[in-house]
Parts: C-alpha cells; sequence; structure tokens
C-alpha cells in the first residue's frame, strides 16, 4: 500500500492511458474490416489515402503495446518502485497520440486533432512525473 500512496499520481495516469489504448487497440484488433472502411473514408482526401491499412496495423500495434508498457511500469512501480516500464509505456503513449495527431491533421479533421491533444496533456505530464 505504501508503494501504491508514494506513486499514486503515476499509477493512476498509467490507468488511464492502460484504459485508453488496451480499448482503442482491442477496437482496431475485433473490428478491423470496420475501422479500415470508416478510415479509407476519413482520409480519402488525404496524402495518406493509399497507406490506410499499413498505417492501421502499425496505430494498433503502437496502441496495444502503449498498454501493455503501461501495464509492466504499474506492477513494476508497486514491486519495485521503478520506473523504467512506465517511462517506455508514457513515451510509447506520447507517440501514438502524436501519430494520431498527424493522422487527424492530414484529415483536415481539426475537431478530432483537438481530441488527441485532451489525451495528450496527461500522457506528456506522466513522461515528466517519471524523470526524477
Amino acid at each position: 500500500m505504501d508503494q501504491f500512496l508514494k506513486f499514486s499520481p503515476e499509477i493512476l495516469l498509467l490507468v488511464f492511458l492502460i484504459i485508453t489504448f488496451l480499448q482503442s487497440g482491442m477496437d482496431k484488433l475485433i473490428s478491423w474490416k470496420g475501422n479500415l472502411s470508416w478510415l479509407r473514408g476519413h482520409f480519402a482526401d488525404s496524402p495518406l489515402k493509399n497507406q490506410v491499412p499499413l498505417l492501421l496495423g502499425v496505430i494498433t500495434i503502437t496502441e496495444i503495446a502503449a498498454a501493455v508498457f503501461c501495464s509492466l511500469g504499474v506492477f513494476q512501480l508497486l514491486n519495485s518502485g521503478e520506473r523504467t516500464w512506465s517511462l517506455y509505456g508514457a513515451i510509447i503513449s506520447c507517440v501514438a497520440l502524436l501519430m494520431l495527431l498527424f493522422g487527424q491533421r492530414m484529415a483536415k479533421d481539426y475537431d478530432g486533432a483537438r481530441t488527441i491533444v485532451i489525451y495528450f496533456i496527461p500522457a506528456i505530464f506522466l513522461v515528466y512525473l517519471l524523470q526524477g
């Protein structure tokens, strides 16, 4: 319990990222065809239109990796107080969000891009917290 109290901001932010990316990554895996169809339409008028299947695969892997590393980070923080896996998870989460932001900007979906920023703020704050 002492470790949880000591690292509660980090753990709560990690759980936030786990929920975010595990759900998103699993949704992409479970509904691959539906996501691919929607994204092809979303990027139809962008320079990314011919890369949608590849990019969907890359973002799916990145999101699942973020959730896995964040999960490992929670266990590592609770067991030893070490921050390595947590930091990796937070950084991968930020990279995933930057990829999503890039895609939304390329698709000229500025409202979607603005939504990504809402997720980026706690993720980058977690990177900051884990540096110390």
